[in-house]
């Protein structure tokens, strides 16, 4: 979701109100997802080097993320969505954290989408955690996705990224997912984040559909 501040700027506006925007198109494409089918959605919504930024803008990030969670929270009840975050939670203000397993709880039965909201989260970190737990173990690639999953409060760990959009116009995964994507398709919009609507959702999804995977293979044996 790149792109909130650069937008508020071209238009005379606050950086808070740009993730003010930011969230209402979080939400616009959340729903959008369902209706298009997705089965697990996750939003890149606060890095771990997210914390180097002004301690002002990051104040109010964090209230944003406790109302929105809160405000959300019904909604995705509603609309069968199960949320979680995924991402340190240690760091985070107690009152946030107190929301995301709130939150958590309430929608853990929903069965159309999982929404996963990556906060203080670095996948570089995460594989560095994951590793530490090994304790010297002969761990398989499944094995270690699933010691990913439990650092990083995933819940669902035994899905591969398909496909990564950025918005921004940035061309870089900026730490995000880095294990989980090693065969996703990347595509970059210079829409930034605000701008990103149902309709460039379903255009991402149509050009992930035309995409010849093949994995490894050789293109005939997928042919095949």
């Amino acid at each position: 979701m790149d792109g909130n501040g650069r937008w508020a700027t071209a238009h005379g506006l606050s950086r808070s109100a740009g993730h003010e925007a930011g969230l209402r198109t979080a939400r616009d494409i959340v729903e959008a997802a369902v209706r298009e089918g997705v089965g697990t959605l996750t939003l890149y919504a606060f890095s771990s080097d997210n914390w180097k930024r002004p301690s002002a803008e990051v104040t109010a990030l964090m209230r944003l993320f406790r109302r929105a969670l809160i405000g959300e929270a019904k909604r995705c009840l509603q609309n069968g969505v199960r949320l979680t975050i995924l991402g340190r939670r240690d760091r985070l203000p107690s009152s946030l954290r107190h929301t995301v397993e709130q939150v958590e709880s309430l929608t853990a039965s929903g069965s159309r989408m999982h929404l996963r909201v990556a906060v203080d989260y670095s996948a570089r970190d995460a594989m560095l955690r994951a590793a530490a737990a090994m304790r010297g173990e002969n761990v398989t690639r499944d094995g270690f996705t699933e010691l990913l999953a439990r650092v990083d409060h995933d819940a669902m760990p035994a899905r591969e990224v398909d496909l990564v959009v950025r918005t921004g116009g940035e061309q870089r995964l900026s730490d995000f997912l880095l294990w989980e994507c090693a065969y996703a398709e990347l595509l970059f919009v210079q829409k930034m984040w605000p701008e990103f609507d149902a309709e460039d959702l379903a255009e991402a999804l149509a050009d992930f559909r035309s995409r010849n995977r093949r994995f490894g293979l050789a293109p005939e044996q997928v042919a095949s």
